[in-house]
């Protein structure tokens, strides 16, 4: 899968996938795949934001690094959505899960949709999701969901490198120049308030465990905060204060930012529908 068009253009596809906010767990007619897609969209997103760094990264080692965890994101978005469609039942693959929903059919946190900024904001928005999906894919791996369990197991492997080489780099820029400091705290203090959604547990997260997918997000929660604990005070960083939290993209509710790049992502898609390359 491939790139972005505006979350508004084209037709609605058929199966639109209601907000569920409020709603109770009994009201949720499909609570499996209203999980997969937000595991697959974060991925999916969040591949895509690094995939804008293709040709522009700072030196050309750590441009091909990006470009390779940009693919592993997407194929790891691919295999979810791919799953997610076939829950669904209704005929839709991950190709048209990804090129014709809109934007508030998205299921992503919105941490992943924010634009990629500079390199220190991009590899501290990395760091932090990378802390969570290891622990995330972790306890998937060992759900009693198959086809899940060995997405994850797989996913597993690839998000280890990808936390070892964001903590590394926060650990660089951290310690390293007065202006890479500067611009790694920045990018803290700036994303901090964006990562309180990657915990919040609803209902769609209680009917889950139906199918055998039990995931302690407290538990996560406070491993996570251990781990980002511990790099940020070895990059001589510091972890801001508590404060008011920006959430919504799990019911739907986005930044201005992703319909602009769902815009650019999904316009071939959307201007030729059914083409065969």
């Amino acid at each position: 899968m491939k790139g972005p068009a505006n979350a508004g253009t084209g037709p609605a596809h058929a199966g639109t996938v209601p907000p569920v906010a409020g709603k109770r767990e009994a009201e949720i007619a499909n609570p499996l795949f209203e999980y997969l897609l937000r595991l697959g969209d974060d991925r999916l997103v969040l591949g895509h934001r690094m995939s804008e760094w293709c040709g522009h990264g700072p030196i050309l080692e750590e441009d091909i690094a990006m470009a390779n965890i940009a693919l592993d994101l997407v194929g790891q978005g691919s295999s979810l959505l791919k799953l997610a469609g076939e829950t669904e039942g209704a005929g839709r693959d991950e190709d048209a899960l990804a090129y014709f929903r809109s934007e508030p059919e998205y299921r992503n946190a919105q941490i992943v949709e924010l634009p990629k900024g500079d390199f220190a904001f991009t590899v501290v928005r990395q760091f932090l999701f990378d802390a969570y999906s290891v622990l995330q894919w972790d306890a998937l791996q060992q759900c009693t969901f198959a086809p899940l369990a060995g997405i994850a197991a797989k996913a597993l492997k690839e998000d280890r490198y990808h936390l070892r080489h964001s903590g590394d780099w926060m650990l660089r820029l951290g310690d390293g120049t007065g202006e890479s400091h500067t611009r790694a705290q920045s990018a803290l203090n700036d994303l901090w308030r964006f990562t309180a959604e990657l915990f919040e547990s609803d209902a769609v997260d209680e009917a889950i465990h139906e199918n055998g997918v039990v995931v302690d997000l407290a538990a996560i929660q406070s491993r996570w905060q251990q781990t980002v604990g511990d790099v940020v005070r070895r990059a001589t960083l510091t972890l801001p204060a508590a404060g008011a939290s920006s959430s919504g993209g799990r019911r739907g509710r986005h930044t201005e930012f992703l319909g602009h790049m769902l815009a650019e992502m999904q316009i071939v898609a959307r201007s030729h529908p059914g083409a065969k390359w």
